[in-house]
């Protein structure tokens, strides 16, 4: 089989390519650095063996011949292996080294190119490497002085220098560039963390940067030259609205992933704490097609209801309702126009939305704690209603890690009524953080725990959660 030589991009999981997710799905093997995005390998298969080779500068070491062993074992038997780097695996990565390793034992490779720290961390501090009036060329050095390096050549090369791993060398290296005969007031920038939450970037010259970035750590890049001062022009990450807040999100992983990945794209950092997972029922669905209407009050179970039909053709002639927007599109995305879908996504809206309307025969379909307010209110309106619980939403176990994470949020985000009981019950902590309801029966839930929600969406969806967070920041 193929040992795959994977770069994983500077941080930001939205940086990683098509190709390298890929085959972190269908791979056997996964061979994984420390300075890899997060989120990297959830796409791994479960019976995946995944095996961590990272280095810590400082710290625990894998040598790289134990490494390199590793590649060979596994490479040599029948299993797709993939050899995931932060970065690029040719850009400081020892990618060429390994290449070499596996084709000394004989063992098939491909090489997956990333996006390298060089050039995305600059970038996201607003950084151009080149630029037509500052600089025509750039150059990547290592911080990691083995004596191999021409300082004077280096300061009379013509464009931006970009140093990688070079924190603790900062002040050799601004010592030796002013040697060599570069201008201290020379502007230079140092970013931490670059494309990965928290990014930390600050700007000097070579005369003060040992001084000015003395609270920087690792990782971080260095950027020698004139380009340097253009992030007063052209800084865009700290202008996205939810920049420098950090965001729990407490409903299931499934659906807490894309919020979380929306309120990233808006410049927040997200801590990921599910406290609920759904899970299917055993349950015999009636004869859809004997009903008038057909009501599905969650985007989980319009999921869980196809796994019970053949398609769409079973809704055929069937008047459907969805109770909220998410829950809409997720009919869509099977064949469905929803007939109704109310303003607001609740049960109540629902009721409100088929007031002129009459119906005999009713199928709601939801989740076993569902609320009886649509049920109820149908009932009353003298149709007979089944109801059938398609899932139930039940605990999902929080680790410290993300419950230490979601205390310390400035905002805490609940989307249900039984996320807000079982992170509790999980021992998280409903003090501290800003508390953020998806709508009033969720923030009655709140209340019975004997806290008030800061904010409440209206409407009643993520979106509405969204807009609340955006307003109050």
């Amino acid at each position: 089989m193929t040992v795959f030589l994977v770069g994983a991009g500077p941080g930001d999981p939205g940086l990683m390519t098509v190709r390298a997710r890929e085959l972190i799905a269908a791979a056997d093997v996964v061979l994984y650095d420390r300075l890899i995005p997060p989120g990297a390998l959830d796409d791994a298969r479960e019976d995946a063996e995944l095996v961590y080779v990272g280095k810590i500068g400082g710290g625990p070491q894998m040598p790289q011949e134990e490494i390199d062993r590793l590649l060979v074992q596994y490479g040599t038997g029948d299993r797709t292996v993939v050899r995931l780097k932060g970065g690029d695996p040719f850009v400081f990565g020892r990618g060429g080294e390994e290449a070499q390793v596996l084709r000394a034992a004989g063992i098939p490779f491909e090489i997956v190119p990333a996006v390298t720290s060089g050039i995305a961390a600059p970038a996201y501090a607003g950084i151009p490497v080149t630029h037509r009036e500052h600089a025509s060329g750039v150059a990547f050095v290592t911080g990691h002085e083995d004596g191999s390096i021409d300082w004077d050549a280096l300061a009379r090369f013509p464009g931006t220098l970009v140093f990688y791993m070079g924190v603790k060398a900062l002040p050799r290296i601004a010592e030796r560039l002013q040697a060599g005969g570069r201008s201290a007031g020379e502007p230079v920038a140092v970013v931490e963390r670059g494309t990965l939450p928290g990014q930390k970037t600050v700007v000097s010259t070579l005369a003060s940067v040992v001084e000015d970035a003395a609270g920087i750590r690792a990782p971080a890049i260095t950027l020698v030259g004139p380009v340097a001062a253009l992030r007063s022009e052209i800084a865009w990450l700290e202008e996205r609205p939810l920049f420098g807040k950090t965001v729990a999100v407490t409903r299931a992983r499934a659906q807490a992933s894309a919020l979380a990945g929306r309120l990233r794209a808006l410049g927040a950092t997200t801590v990921e704490a599910p406290a609920i997972r759904t899970q299917p029922l055993e349950v015999s669905l009636p004869d859809v097609s004997s009903y008038d209407l057909l009501c599905v009050t969650s985007p989980a179970g319009a999921e869980y209801l196809f796994t019970h039909l053949r398609d769409a053709r079973d809704l055929a002639g069937v008047t459907v309702a969805a109770i909220g927007p998410g829950t809409a599109r997720e009919l869509r995305a099977r064949g469905v126009e929803p007939d109704v879908v109310p303003e607001r996504a609740v049960a109540e809206g629902l009721v409100e939305a088929l007031a002129d309307r009459s119906f005999d025969r009713v199928l709601i379909a939801r989740a076993r704690e569902g609320r009886d307010v649509l049920p109820d209110a149908l009932r009353e309106r003298g149709a007979v209603v089944d109801v059938v619980a398609l899932y139930e939403t039940v605990a999902e176990p929080l680790g410290d890690e993300a419950r230490a994470a979601a205390a310390k949020s400035d905002y805490l985000l609940f989307t249900s009524g039984s996320s807000v009981r079982f992170f509790a019950e999980a021992g998280g902590s409903l003090t501290g953080p800003k508390l953020v309801s998806i709508g009033p029966a969720t923030s009655d839930v709140l209340r019975e725990h004997g806290v008030e929600p800061d904010l409440e969406a209206d409407p009643h969806t993520p979106d509405g959660l969204i807009a609340a967070l955006l307003a109050d920041a």
